[in-house]
């Protein structure tokens, strides 16, 4: 099957262009009521929508999907997602629009130049999370966020002074804050949802050190065991940081050092046969690891088992 090209939209007035909507009030921000379009996929390729400026959704009451990434996302419900410059949004293009609300805040990066949000979004790491990994609001949320959504466009569509630039890009900001705290938030109330990503997690990393692949591979990528979870790496970074503290690359490390001393203290294999065995080219590299992560050299570790 021949592969499509996703469409380049370079500006928010093309994108207006595409999805039949009359020019934007503002050439650097947009706010697009769903209820105004027929459906993204009606004015978009199969290749999808590839846009030159930011794009955060809110869409609810629809029997659509939205393919974002390699991911796609049944909307029936609201939730937000956040799409940086250069990602590819395709629309699946099944849906029914009867029910169809919410938003698309379309934000050029011009109109963050020269301000602090410029040099600070994209430490946002939810731009680059996956379709299954949106953000799910409490109506409470949803309110918030749609306020703020309502104050952007009243004060892009009003006379344009030299304080208008500033206080936009202010209450984008405030959007961008609420939604770190709500994804957040997210983190800790789908408790049970995110102990089975971590248990899966384990078991990926277990299973990993039991195959062999150390010696001929080494230590698993964080890119790997993200891909294993079908999970972006910054979500599942945020994801452990949020419920254990530590990195994907520490639990990593600390689930070796399990393995290290399992094989220190039931075995008469050498240190440097460990250390190979665990995928370290050199000896004093596993011991140094071995012994920030435990305040012990594995000889005094293996010592005190006699």
């Amino acid at each position: 099957m021949a592969h499509t090209n996703p469409v380049k939209v370079k500006t928010i007035t093309e994108a207006h262009r595409m999805l039949g909507l009359p020019s934007p009030g503002h050439p650097l921000i947009s706010v697009v009521e769903y209820s105004a379009l027929q459906t993204l996929a009606a004015n978009s390729s199969a290749g999808g929508l590839l846009f030159d400026f930011y794009f955060i959704s809110l869409k609810k009451g629809v029997c659509d999907k939205l393919h974002y990434g390699q991911h796609t996302y049944d909307f029936d419900d609201g939730v937000m997602i956040f799409v940086a410059p250069g990602q590819i949004v395709r629309s699946g293009g099944t849906g029914t629009e009867d029910n169809l609300s919410g938003w698309i805040l379309l934000v050029q990066p011009d109109l963050l130049w020269n301000t602090s949000l410029a040099n600070k979004v994209r430490n946002y790491e939810f731009f680059d999370y996956s379709a299954n990994e949106a953000l799910f609001l409490s109506d409470k949320e949803e309110t918030i966020v749609n306020g703020i959504v309502q104050n952007i466009q009243q004060e892009y569509q009003a006379n344009i002074d030299k304080f208008s630039k500033q206080i936009i890009v202010s209450h984008i900001e405030n959007l961008l804050s609420y939604a770190e705290r709500f994804y957040n938030r997210q983190f800790i109330t789908r408790e049970k949802a995110n102990h089975q990503i971590i248990e899966r997690l384990e078991k990926i990393v277990i299973d990993y050190f039991n195959s062999g692949d150390l010696v001929t591979k080494g230590l698993p990528e964080v890119q790997f065991i993200s891909k294993e979870l079908n999970l972006s790496v910054s979500y599942l970074s945020r994801l452990l940081k949020t419920l254990t503290g530590q990195s994907t690359q520490q639990f990593i490390h600390d689930k070796l050092i399990e393995k290290a001393k399992q094989k220190l203290s039931t075995t008469e294999l050498t240190v440097s046969e460990i250390a190979y065995e665990l995928g370290f080219e050199h000896s004093q590299s596993f011991s140094k690891l071995f012994k920030a992560k435990t305040s012990q050299s594995p000889l005094a570790f293996r010592q005190s088992f006699n």
